[in-house]
């Protein structure tokens, strides 16, 4: 038997990790970080029934290690079970929360936005071409300049957090969710600073609520939810949903942005299919959400019972991780050529990367949204944008649950 495998908490590049345990079997056996021992699910089809099984739960309370001394109280990776909100609930709960939030994500609701999103990223895109003329070499950080300030403008402006918050917030959740090489102080200090800013913010709108002040944000409609009927939303679940709403609202869209535009640009042919009518954007965002998807492995499911999956026995209660990025590059499923880059590929919109079944992301049409809308701005003002350095040069991020890189230097236009 395969020995498991031990979890780098700087992560790096997955995909070569991914390659060599996938071809072990479609589940491997890991040993999380701080020495818990997890699993991992890697194979398309193994992770599809995996994250839809009736028997997998999202409740921490299904994780006896977590409860019976077993897995320290300080573990980092606490703060993805401990969180309340819709990711960590189940059954009559889930559908509870999912329905406060829900109506501002669907496809009608998010089509509002449209006008917004194409003004901020044409504002974004005049100041990424200041940042580039400004310096001394013509290049600009796309990710800096670009592909964070545009999901997290938007998806503050829909939560009601004002701007002077956004960017210890980012930093705040980049410690907490994404990087995984932090200490336990480190991690548990940026989790309370987190939950208290998310308070701050909540009095806040509370407070505009109290006036009768309230806006059209989703902070103002949760609280007002709450404060009808307080039984429906607790205040844990209250900042949990925000802080939720927050992190996977604007961590995985800037990954997505920064890894089509790394896609494209290391792919000129394909981006010239693109330019050329023969491929849209949407077909750019599902292929890059297959073959370098912006999460990596995510944390934490667990079966209510002894569970085969892919052949494998994962015991009742085991912390599993929702391999993203090792489905999208599975050839038993997207074929022999999984590796290349195709945005043309037939079976690119079946990829995994918004999850599957109960759980799937509800923010999904909203990240569609602002992706389809980035790459479209910016090749058409931009089409011979270019990475600055070899990409091979790029930091990747220090995480094994995000999977991106730390910077994006870019030159607008070709020297």
């Amino acid at each position: 038997m395969d020995a498991p495998h031990v979890i780098d908490p700087a992560g790096g590049c997955p995909h070569a990790l991914n390659a060599r345990l996938r071809a072990r079997g479609a589940v491997a056996e890991v040993v999380l970080p701080g020495g818990v021992p997890g699993a991992v699910v890697l194979g398309h089809e193994d992770l599809r029934e995996f994250l839809a099984h009736p028997d997998v739960a999202k409740d921490a309370r299904h994780c006896p290690a977590l409860h019976d001394g077993t897995i320290a109280r300080d573990w980092p990776l606490r703060v993805f079970a401990n969180a309340r909100g819709m990711h960590t609930a189940d059954d009559a709960d889930h559908r509870r929360l999912r329905s406060l939030v829900g109506k501002a994500f669907t496809a009608r609701q998010v089509e509002r936005l449209r006008p917004r999103v194409e003004e901020l990223a044409d504002t974004l895109l005049d100041d990424l071409a200041r940042a580039a003329a400004g310096s001394a070499d013509g290049t600009a950080d796309l990710r800096t300049h670009f592909a964070l300030p545009l999901p997290m403008s938007v998806i503050c402006e829909l939560l009601g957090v004002d701007p002077e918050h956004r960017g210890r917030l980012h930093h705040l959740s980049n410690t907490v969710i994404v990087a995984t090489d932090t200490t336990p102080a480190e991690a548990l200090a940026a989790v309370h600073e987190l939950v208290e800013l998310m308070g701050t913010i909540a009095a806040a709108r509370r407070a505009a609520v109290a006036r009768g002040e309230a806006g059209d944000d989703l902070t103002s409609a949760l609280i007002a939810a709450r404060e009808s009927d307080g039984d429906r939303l607790s205040e844990a679940e209250l900042t949990g949903t925000m802080r939720l709403m927050l992190v996977a609202g604007h961590e995985t869209t800037l990954n997505l942005i920064s890894n089509a535009v790394r896609a494209l640009c290391t792919h000129r042919d394909q981006l010239a299919l693109v330019l050329e009518g023969g491929a849209t954007w949407s077909d750019v965002v599902d292929e890059t959400l297959r073959w370098d998807g912006p999460v990596s492995w995510f944390p934490f499911r667990y079966p209510t019972r002894d569970l085969t999956v892919g052949g494998a026995v994962i015991p009742r209660g085991t912390p599993v991780l929702a391999g993203y990025t090792a489905a999208g590059r599975d050839r038993a499923f997207h074929g022999p050529d999984a590796d290349r880059f195709d945005v043309t590929r037939p079976t690119a919109a079946r990829h995994l990367s918004f999850g599957h079944g109960a759980h799937y992301c509800v923010g999904a049409p909203l990240a569609r949204l602002e992706a389809t809308t980035a790459l479209e701005r910016l090749f058409t003002r931009f089409p011979d944008l270019d990475l600055a350095v070899p990409e091979t040069g790029l930091p990747h991020q220090r995480s094994f649950i995000g999977n991106s890189v730390e910077t994006l230097p870019v030159r607008p236009v070709r020297a």
